[in-house]
């Protein structure tokens, strides 16, 4: 722009060498009224790039401090640690997720109370002797996932309690791209709940399948998180027909019952009790000790508590923790991550 301003003043100003002093004096004029701050660059704002794990930073502030783990800790013969680097690569993510304004969604379908997935195009029948489609994801208590082309078979099932953005209705169909699988898939709405748009997930809860821990971190600013506490769990066992692994995913906190009541296997009466349980995917929860039929007591403590899988799913906690989350941690407004 400057260049072109100065051969103009140039071409004018030789102009005005023919035309005589009044022509010099109106281009000197006209020189000055141009002035310095009409020649500057507009701005151009400078692209803001993704957060990786390298810009999460991480401060102990706990603000629950029974059995509290370090770092790294002995565990028989050898060590368990909290995987700080898979931790910070997943607050990297739910921070870059909430950058631009979004509609979040949940794929819900607990006990199937919306009701029974249509088969999928591929299946198979899983070691638990239930439908899952050929990714291993059950039939029982999931979501059916269209391709965008086609919504008269599903493709794929969708997993209870999965984060999800909401891209649009499309008629009787959500189109949704669930964050931990990734894509864009079209969900039958009855299948999806809405969640309101001023929700913004500052709250997080970090599930190591690996290590047989937990720890639970809030954002102050961002890329700054607090931890808030670092505590032994016990995940699920994969033992058919009745104990289920803790799925891997990225899960929204759903729901939360003070006593969650739970069956004998292989029966219909009741086995007793585990407290302050935060649902956060199918019958999976955080909750404390369970509590045995015909006991009605709370357990603190169970010395298996940070050791090898045992639960049918759920992550087990000391009780007074699983109190803790369940205080702390408020419905559709916590992340739950499962990592290994």
């Amino acid at each position: 722009m400057r260049t072109i301003l100065f051969l103009c003043l140039l071409i004018l100003l030789c102009v005005c060498e023919a035309c005589g002093p009044e022509m010099k004096e109106s281009v000197s004029l006209s020189e000055e009224s141009v002035g310095t701050d009409s020649l500057e660059a507009v701005p151009v704002e400078a692209e803001v790039k993704d957060l990786t794990s390298d810009d999460i930073e991480i401060i102990k502030e706990l603000l629950y401090d029974k059995y509290t783990l370090e770092d790294t800790y002995p565990y028989k013969d050898t060590t368990r640690h909290f995987q700080w680097d898979k931790i910070k690569e997943r607050l990297a993510l739910l921070e870059n997720i909430q950058r631009e304004p979004a509609r979040w969604c949940v794929l819900q379908n607990y006990k199937n109370r919306n009701g029974e997935a249509p088969l999928v195009k591929k299946y198979t029948w899983g070691a638990y002797k239930r439908i899952t489609d050929t990714l291993g994801v059950e039939r029982y208590q999931s979501v059916p996932l269209f391709l965008l082309t086609d919504t008269l078979v599903a493709e794929r099932y969708g997993s209870d309690g999965a984060l999800s953005r909401c891209l649009g209705e499309e008629g009787s169909y959500v189109k949704v791209t669930p964050i931990f699988i990734g894509g864009e898939w079209l969900a039958p709405k009855r299948y999806v709940k809405l969640l309101p748009d001023t929700v913004f997930f500052d709250k997080a809860i970090m599930v190591d399948r690996l290590n047989q821990n937990i720890a639970t971190l809030e954002r102050k600013e961002e890329a700054l998180w607090l931890v808030r506490s670092m505590n032994p769990a016990t995940t699920g066992r994969h033992h058919p027909p009745y104990a289920q692994e803790t799925p891997l995913g990225i899960f929204v906190l759903q729901e939360k019952k003070v006593k969650m009541i739970f069956l004998k296997d292989g029966s219909a009466d009741t086995g007793g009790f585990a407290p302050y349980a935060s649902r956060f995917h199918n019958g999976g929860y955080i909750h404390g000790v369970p509590t045995n039929a015909p006991a009605t007591y709370l357990l603190e403590y169970s010395q298996t508590l940070g050791t090898i899988p045992r639960s049918h799913m759920c992550v087990r906690n000391a009780t007074s923790h699983a109190k803790f989350i369940f205080d702390w941690a408020p419905v559709n407004e916590t992340i739950i991550f499962v990592l290994e």
